[in-house]
């Protein structure tokens, strides 16, 4: 590595410990595994901890895993600590997100962290994904490096998610915000959803457009959960009062909440980490998206670095690539068949 580029690391986390150490810690509670999640698939491949602290998901040549919450939520922050395989892991995606696609079918909300696998010696890449009302159409994705080994040991990744801001932490750095406006109509998630852990096989998209596919001979791959937090409204499914009736109080509460509320110290980390980790953004991709998103900004800081395909460009040293492949697009999970979430029925005015 560069000395510049060393240097500039340095700078960096001095700058996040600064800012860390500063502002208060999200200071919330961590509960067990049981208190709040189910098995959603593969369950022979979900293995709990003896004090029911950590879990750890599997993806094996015979199936995949994920939990899921056992309650609906609206607004909140849900957080976990995670560690990822090592190795070969091209094809796998691990996965901590929310989602309402099993009960609106047609036009779900969803709020993503994907992490990507990828070849021997090569990083994991990190994918945020913000989806409203069904608008995957309309991309909303943003990918980065990490500026740490997530094979190493477990970190912290969390979603705030308000009536007015969506907000991605990374060890209680943000890396992502978005900020609602009117112009944005449907596309802001808002219906209550359940929270996921899954890992499965994504050979078809998740490394390098599809080109690498999952290798079982290094299988199982394994994703360990710990340091579980959920801290939201959590709706009462009999409730006939809509969401937003039943979780004001809570609602007032979380928006004030350190974790919710983005300062100007939090602002410059932000925007240093995205300068220096974010590989793509759609706020830039110029050839899918000619009009710009009325929840992006564009940032001059950022924007010199990615070419009309949203990609981070290559140094001006070397010839640039022609007709640079556009970012794949996920595929939606695999259905799942008997899910533990089945059950739970609300009505479609839940979330208005």
């Amino acid at each position: 590595m560069a000395i510049s580029s060393l240097m500039f690391t340095s700078l960096f986390f001095f700058a996040v410990a600064t800012a860390i150490a500063n502002a208060a810690t999200f200071n919330v509670t961590e509960i067990a595994f049981d208190d709040e999640y189910l098995p959603l698939f593969g369950e022979r491949n979900i293995l709990r901890s003896t004090d029911g602290r950590t879990v750890k998901i599997l993806l094996n040549q015979h199936s995949g895993s994920g939990f899921i919450s056992s309650n609906l939520y609206y607004h909140g922050l849900f957080s976990a600590s995670i560690k990822l395989p090592s190795a070969y892991t091209a094809g796998v995606v691990v996965a901590f997100y929310m989602s309402n696609g099993d009960i609106f079918e047609k036009n779900h909300d969803e709020l993503d962290f994907e992490f990507l696998g990828n070849l021997w010696g090569r990083e994991w890449k990190i994918q945020t994904n913000v989806y409203g009302n069904g608008s995957t159409s309309r991309g909303r994705e943003e990918r980065y490096r990490l500026p740490f080994d997530p094979t190493a040991e477990a970190h912290r990744y969390s979603i705030v998610w308000t009536n007015t801001t969506i907000i991605f932490y990374v060890d209680e750095i943000p890396i992502r915000e978005v900020v609602r406006s009117a112009a944005m109509g449907g596309d802001y998630p808002s219906k209550p959803m359940l929270i996921y852990a899954t890992i499965w096989d994504g050979s078809n998209w998740a490394t390098s457009g599809g080109k690498h596919k999952v290798d079982y001979k290094y299988a199982p791959f394994a994703g360990d959960f710990s340091e579980l937090i959920v801290k939201g409204c959590r709706l009462d499914p009999i409730e006939k009062l809509p969401a937003h009736a039943q979780c004001h109080e809570q609602e007032l509460d979380i928006a004030v909440a350190d974790y919710s509320v983005m300062t100007e110290q939090k602002q410059k980390v932000m925007l240093q980490f995205r300068r220096e980790y974010m590989i793509y953004s759609f706020c830039y991709d110029e050839l899918r998206y000619p009009l710009i998103f009325p929840d992006c900004k564009i940032v001059e800081g950022e924007k010199e670095k990615f070419g009309r395909t949203g990609h981070v460009m290559r140094r001006p040293s070397k010839p640039q690539m022609k007709g640079a492949l556009p970012l794949p697009v996920r595929k939606r999970r695999p259905k799942r068949h008997n899910q533990a979430r089945s059950r739970i029925i609300i009505s479609e005015t839940a979330g208005m």
